[in-house]
């Protein structure tokens, strides 16, 4: 299925700009136009009120004038200078007083005003009249079409002239992200080092660059580890299989016995073994970082899966002058045979680094979190399995990257030419997969290494 094309974000906003321009300047235009025209409306039906009380009073004041002649003369003067009045007076007996129409009386242009008024006569009488007043409004008509096309013109030039601006605004306002661009199209893993710098970006845009420079603050340890990593690898595997050319070198370089060739084959067969281990542990490791996920089944005691792993141990724990000792049980839901790798890659660990003479301790326990912390329902209580020897103190420093792969504390531990470095790493990849964590403690000269795996 295939994606519509997004437009432009520059194009988008300035076609949103233009339209609400548009739609502003309209509705402007339109209520003053409306304005106007009802105040034109009111000032016509204003000028009809003024103009009959102004004919009733004149009619009224006029007693002197007897004449219809007197009284014509005395209208027109009145209607003198206002063109857009017309007047017309009937008497009851149907004949015209006075009749001065400049405009149709039909004429859709013309408002027309009816209303009766007193006539003064000859003998001091009054005689009633019928009066028709017209007002043209064409005048008016014609200024509201002017205006009319005036707003029309002034709200399109208005919209066209906000739009070229908005276009301009918006390019101007997008050049920031337009400067983002070019400082990431310069970012390459061979200058790790490089952040981008906020420091003519607006404020709506300095969080996004603070956590696009945490990602790479991120990337960056994440590809030094895995550049590390293979340096790491590349020297594990070096070790063996020079040594394994080497042999094979010597041992073809002229005739041997049976029994020569046998001792070299079981000293390949060593570093044979050492190498497939350390291929192996790098597919677990693999494999456990593609999320892979523990097989669990229920273990009524985790003890007697500790003590499985001692009696495999026993022999080195001689070797080393130890004793063991578990401490505590629990039941859980754990997959046993990477809890037995976990527990025995720990066990090692303790082996060759504890005091002679000493015991080491396995722990099996409930763990709740402090007081202090609010951890999620789920997460409220686990269970703890650990390590415990006695030996030199681990600087705090080593402590954090015990977990790390290949890491050697070479200044905090002895012996780690023994090891490949990957056994406490696979104890973390063992936790993550039972959705748990590892810790690590050491002071007053007691070490303790273990696993914290939720309760299910």
């Amino acid at each position: 299925m295939s994606v519509p094309p997004v437009p432009h974000l520059a194009r988008r906003l300035a076609g949103a700009l233009a339209l609400q321009t548009i739609i502003g300047l309209g509705l402007v235009c339109v209520a003053v136009y409306l304005v106007i025209s009802i105040t034109l409306t009111d000032r016509q039906r204003d000028t009809l009120d003024h103009k009959q009380t102004a004919i009733e009073h004149l009619l009224q004041e006029s007693r002197g004038v007897h004449s219809p002649e007197a009284l014509t003369h005395m209208l027109n003067d009145f209607l003198t200078g206002h063109d857009e009045l017309s007047l017309r007076l009937e008497p009851a007996t149907g004949n015209s007083a006075f009749e001065l129409l400049r405009q149709p009386e039909n004429d859709e242009r013309v408002t027309a005003r009816r209303f009766t008024v007193d006539v003064p006569t000859a003998n001091d009488g009054v005689q009633p009249m019928q009066a028709l007043l017209l007002l043209d409004r064409r005048p008016d008509d014609r200024l509201l079409h002017r205006l009319a096309w005036t707003l029309g013109l002034a709200a399109v030039a208005g919209a066209l002239l906000v739009s070229l601006a908005s276009t301009w605004l918006v390019r101007l306002g997008l050049k920031p992200l337009r400067s983002l661009v070019d400082q990431t199209r310069s970012l390459s893993a061979t200058e790790l080092h490089r952040r981008l710098d906020d420091s003519y970006q607006p404020q709506e845009l300095r969080p996004l660059i603070a956590q696009f420079n945490a990602l790479l603050d991120r990337l960056a340890v994440a590809y030094q580890q895995m550049e590390a990593f293979n340096a790491d690898v590349a020297h594990e595997l070096n070790t063996p299989l020079t040594t394994l050319i080497s042999s094979c070198e010597l041992a073809l370089r002229k005739p041997r016995s049976a029994a020569e060739l046998q001792e070299v084959l079981s000293s390949n067969l060593e570093d044979l073994r050492r190498v497939a281990g350390i291929v192996a542990d790098m597919l677990f490791l693999s494999h456990a970082d593609r999320g892979a996920e523990a097989r669990r089944s229920n273990v009524s005691s985790l003890a007697a899966l500790a003590e499985e792993v001692a009696e495999f141990h026993e022999a080195a724990l001689l070797e080393a002058e130890l004793q063991i000792r578990i401490d505590g049980d629990a039941t859980a839901s754990v997959d046993t045979r990477l809890l037995r790798r976990a527990l025995s890659n720990l066990l090692g660990n303790a082996t060759r680094y504890a005091t002679p003479g000493s015991t080491v301790s396995i722990q099996i326990a409930l763990h709740a979190p402090s007081q202090g912390s609010a951890p999620a329902p789920s997460a409220s209580q686990r269970i703890l399995v650990a390590i415990c020897n006695d030996g030199v103190d681990i600087d705090p420093q080593h402590l954090r990257r015990m977990f790390d792969r290949f890491y050697r504390a070479e200044a905090a531990r002895s012996h780690a030419d023994r090891n490949h470095g990957l056994g406490l790493a696979i104890v973390a990849a063992i936790a993550r997969m039972h959705e748990g964590e590892t810790f690590a403690e050491s002071a007053n000269g007691r070490t303790r290494v273990g696993l914290l795996l939720p309760i299910r």
